[in-house]
Formats: structure tokens, C-alpha cells, sequence
């Protein structure tokens, strides 16, 4: 017989608990069916949705912004676009080292930083990801909300007369709501989507974004020929504020990617192979320097045609009076500003969310959480209209970002030589455990990196508070705390070796015994025991396929 639910069961807990998985991996509530080593499968990912990925990424507003922005701040187009490129050259190292990491053992960032950070410290790193994932999703969609409102005044012009029923203190308009809740309605169906089913959004995003870029390159260069608008832009600054300019838009170039750098993992876990992902560094550095030429661009035209520097395209699209122009360019805004925000925030907060609570929170379940909380709780309004100071904080939180991948990429690469237990990242009590959950080379590593570069970080939120040339070092926060706390790992753990930690080669998912004692088959996708000549024949065949 079937009960039916009464209203009080949505208040028990065993309501929301997920069905039990016959494939999880570690039993006892550490894990569930999305925490899992990717199944064969699910292992869908080649070089060309890589591609896509990053085309689909680099077409953000925050790209552009960042690009434009190096304008206002006195640089030109000639330093701007190096910047850039050393800027993306770098991060696109980094997240090829770390990407590997997740495509050879095919298991998320939330799950395999636990090998370097400890079981327990390793939430740490996955809570910081969770809060900044969401804060970023909330900003995100108020700026998607901005090019919603572009939209609709170019469909109904006299939405920008509708009147204000919200009090001046509510930091939004009547309008501005209203796009935010279209905004927000048109977004969520997205995060409803699987990892490996979103791909094709950004495959969509990559094609339709930089040909409208494009396009508006074009009219800057029609409307401002180059030789008297963008070739004629000077530096405003010189001598030592030049060179410190240019290493902080540097890193802040490195900063706007360097979440990403940490979680990629999270979807380098499912590529077909690990060569699939290798294009990275191919990729990035071209597609962002393109698209930040873009940004540029029609920033220095701008400055011509209007007197000042929107370095945000929707001010400037703001100012046409080609409705049909202005419609086209804003829409491709929304698309742009979706795709990123799916991708660089609402995914990386459900997957790290599934670690926290596993029993009942998925990678879907975390994204609504994201989309609820990050959304609404969080008010993105009041943020951008009265905590500049707190955005600032936000930004400047890139000064652990550089410590999580430099204590990742060497602790995989150099420590471990890439010989980890994939098993034993399910088990608070295994190899993994070091000193009560915590690997104190690592909260040592961490230490020595942001104390130095905390008075830069104050300093940025309150300009008040003077700490003199201190504040250079955070002006190359990523690169030092990337690089130090990657020295200091690495000695620490050479000179103090935790041995129990070292295993004679990897011992993955695909040939790793399960917690019932049955070689572990990961999702029934190929049988459970595989010989040697049957593990290259399915190499071969994916080989085979690629190529197709």
C-alpha cells in the first residue's frame, strides 16, 4: 500500500534524504551519487566542449569590464592587452595542472583536495568556495538584470518612465525588480541541468556571443577609426605607479579566474581522456585576449563618441538610439552573463555544497539552494549600492585562491608524483586523515602566505587605514601567495614526509575495491574485473571515437 505524504513530512528530515545509490562509492553517509568517481559513461567530455567551454566563458561581462576598466586606471590599449595575455598565459598553466588532476582521476575538487588539505581542513577550502560561488552568483544576476532592462527599452522605451513604487532606501526601482525577477526566472531553468547536459549551452553561448562582439567592434571602428581613437589612447601614468599598475591589473586578470583554476576539476572530471582537456592552454590565452581586445575596443570608442569611460558595455548600449541595435547586443548580454553564471558559480556551489551535506544535497538541490539564497537572501542591490568596501573583500579573497592551487598542483605533482588513493579521499579515517583531519603543511602554507598580504586586503576595503608600500604586495596577491605557498608546501613535506599518505602507484576508482569488498564497477558502465588487454581496448575504442 501506498502512503500518501501528509504536509508534516516535508519537515522530517528522511523526506530529503536522497536515495541510496547501489553505485556510491563510500558508504556511511560520506558520499553520494553525484560525490562519486565519474562513471565511464558520464565520461563525455572531448577537447571541442573544452573549447567551447572557454569561448563560452571568455564572452562575459566581467571580461569585458576587466579589459575596459584598464583604460579608467591609466594604462593603454598597448600595456592593457599584454597584461592581459601574460594575465591568462599563466592561469591557463595552472588550470591545465590542476584540471588534469580531476580528468586522470575523474573525481571533483570538493572530493580529491582532500589528499592535500586533510579530510577535515579540506572543508574549509569547499565552504570558501560555497559563500564566494554564491555572492558572485547574486552579482551576476544583477548584472544580468541590467542588460534584461536593456532589452525590454528597446522592446517598451517607457519602461524607463514606469513609475517607482519602492522607497529611495531600497537601493532598486520598481523596474529593476521586475528584471530581476525575469532575469532570475529566465536563469534558473538552467541550473536544473546535469554538468555533462550543460555543455551544449556553452557550445550555444560560443558561437552566438563573439559574433555580436564582433559586430560591435565593428561600429566602434566605423563610428571612431582606429588611427584617431584606439591607436591614438596614451598611457596617463609613468615611472614606478606605471609598472605597479600593470602588475595589479595582471593580477587582477589572474584573480578573476582563480576560483576557477581551483574547481575545475569539477568538470575536467568528466572528460573522455586527459588529453581532451590539454587545448586549455591553447585556449585561454587567445580566446581572452581576443574578447579583452574586444572589451577595449568599443570602451575607446566610447570615450570618443560620449566624453567618458563606460567601461560597463550596457551604459554604453544605454546610449544608442538604434532600439533594434540596442536589443540584439543587450540580449547577447543576457546569454553571456547566463553561461558564466552557470558555469562559474552556481555549479561550483553545488558541487561543493553535495560534500557538505551528502545525504541530502546533490549537485541539482545545491544549485536551487544557490539560486534561493544567492538570488534573494542575499540582496545584490544593497551589496552594490552600499558595502564597496565589502566587494572589495570578496575580490581581495583571491589572497587564499593562489595558496588552494599552488598546495593542490604541488602536493599532486611534485609530492605525490601523481600516486594517490582515490578510495581513501571517501574515508575521514584513512590515509588522508594526518594530523585529526588537518594537514598542518598545508594550514602552515596558508598562513605564511595571507598574514603578509592581510594589510593589503584592510587597506583595499578601507583606504583609511595606511599601511604604506605594504599595499604593493597585494597588488600581486595570487602570484605570491600561488608561489610561496607552494615552496613552503613542498619543502614542509619533504622534510617532514607524511608517509602514510604515499602509496607505490594510483590506485583509482575504475580498479579500486568498493566498501562491500566487490571490485568496484563503477555505475555498471563496464564489468566489474577488467584485464590489462581489456583496459587498452577501451582506450583504443575511445581513441577511435574522438576521432570520428
Amino acid at each position: 500500500m501506498v502512503r500518501l505524504m501528509g504536509p508534516l513530512d516535508f519537515l522530517r528530515p528522511s523526506t530529503w534524504a536522497l536515495e541510496p545509490e547501489k553505485t556510491t562509492f563510500a558508504n556511511h553517509g560520506w558520499s553520494n551519487k553525484d560525490m562519486d568517481p565519474v562513471p565511464l559513461h558520464l565520461r563525455t567530455w572531448t577537447a571541442w566542449n573544452y573549447v567551447t567551454y572557454w569561448v563560452s566563458d571568455a564572452t562575459n561581462l566581467a571580461v569585458w569590464e576587466l579589459a575596459g576598466s584598464m583604460l579608467a586606471i591609466g594604462l593603454s590599449w598597448r600595456q592593457a592587452l599584454p597584461c592581459i595575455a601574460a594575465g591568462y598565459a599563466v592561469i591557463s598553466v595552472v588550470m591545465v595542472m590542476t584540471g588534469t588532476i580531476g580528468a586522470r582521476l575523474h573525481v571533483a575538487f570538493p572530493v580529491l583536495n582532500r589528499s592535500s588539505f586533510g579530510f577535515w581542513f579540506s572543508y574549509f577550502t569547499v565552504f570558501s568556495r560555497v559563500i564566494l560561488s554564491m555572492f558572485w552568483f547574486d552579482i551576476h544576476t544583477y548584472s544580468g538584470s541590467q542588460a534584461i532592462y536593456q532589452v525590454l527599452k528597446a522592446i517598451w522605451p517607457s519602461i524607463a518612465r514606469l513609475p517607482n513604487h519602492l522607497p529611495a532606501n531600497a537601493n532598486i526601482s520598481s523596474s529593476g525588480l521586475l528584471c530581476y525577477l525575469l532575469y532570475w526566472l529566465i536563469q534558473f531553468p538552467f541550473m536544473l541541468l546535469s554538468p555533462h547536459q550543460i555543455r551544449w549551452l556553452f557550445l550555444v553561448k560560443g558561437i552566438v556571443v563573439p559574433i555580436a562582439w564582433l559586430a560591435m567592434v565593428i561600429w566602434a571602428f566605423v563610428r571612431v577609426p582606429p588611427s584617431t581613437g584606439l591607436f591614438a589612447q596614451h598611457a596617463t601614468i609613468s615611472g614606478s605607479q606605471l609598472t605597479w599598475t600593470w602588475l595589479s591589473a595582471m593580477n587582477s586578470a589572474l584573480g578573476a579566474y582563480a576560483t576557477l583554476s581551483v574547481n575545475i576539476p569539477d568538470f575536467t572530471c568528466y572528460a573522455r581522456n586527459e588529453q581532451a582537456q590539454f587545448v586549455q592552454p591553447l585556449v585561454i590565452p587567445i580566446v581572452f585576449t581576443l574578447c579583452s581586445f574586444a572589451g577595449i575596443a568599443v570602451t575607446s570608442a566610447g570615450i570618443q563618441l560620449y566624453g567618458e569611460v563606460l567601461w560597463d558595455p550596457l551604459l554604453l548600449i544605454d546610449r544608442w538610439d538604434n532600439r533594434a541595435a540596442a536589443f540584439f547586443a543587450s540580449l547577447v548580454f543576457v546569454i553571456a552573463t547566463i553561461g558564466t553564471n552557470i558555469s562559474a558559480n552556481s555549479l561550483s556551489a553545488g558541487n561543493d555544497m553535495t560534500v557538505l551535506l551528502p545525504k541530502y544535497i546533490n549537485i541539482r538541490r545545491g544549485q536551487v539552494i544557490c539560486a534561493f539564497i544567492g538570488g534573494w537572501a542575499l540582496c545584490p542591490w544593497e551589496i552594490l549600492a552600499s558595502a564597496q568596501g565589502f566587494l572589495s573583500f570578496m575580490n581581495g579573497y583571491t589572497i587564499f585562491l593562489g595558496p588552494f592551487a599552488g598546495i593542490m598542483i604541488t602536493d599532486f605533482w611534485l609530492v605525490h608524483k601523481g600516486k594517490v588513493d582515490v578510495p581513501a579521499m571517501y574515508n575521514p579515517n584513512g590515509r588522508y586523515r594526518y594530523t585529526h583531519g588537518f594537514n598542518w603543511r598545508a594550514v602552515l602554507a596558508i598562513l605564511v602566505t595571507v598574514g603578509p598580504t592581510m594589510p593589503g586586503l584592510i587597506n583595499s576595503i578601507n583606504p583609511a587605514v595606511r599601511i604604506g608600500n605594504a599595499t604593493h604586495l597585494f597588488d600581486i596577491a595570487w602570484m605570491y601567495g600561488f608561489v610561496v605557498a607552494s615552496v613552503v608546501y613542498y619543502i614542509t613535506s619533504v622534510a617532514f614526509p607524511a608517509r602514510e599518505t604515499y602509496v607505490e602507484k594510483l590506485i583509482s576508482a575504475d580498479d579500486a575495491p568498493s566498501p562491500t569488498g566487490a571490485p568496484y564497477d563503477c555505475g555498471g558502465a563496464f564489468p566489474a574485473a577488467r584485464t590489462a588487454s581489456e583496459k587498452d581496448a577501451e582506450k583504443t575504442r575511445d581513441v577511435e571515437v574522438e576521432t570520428k
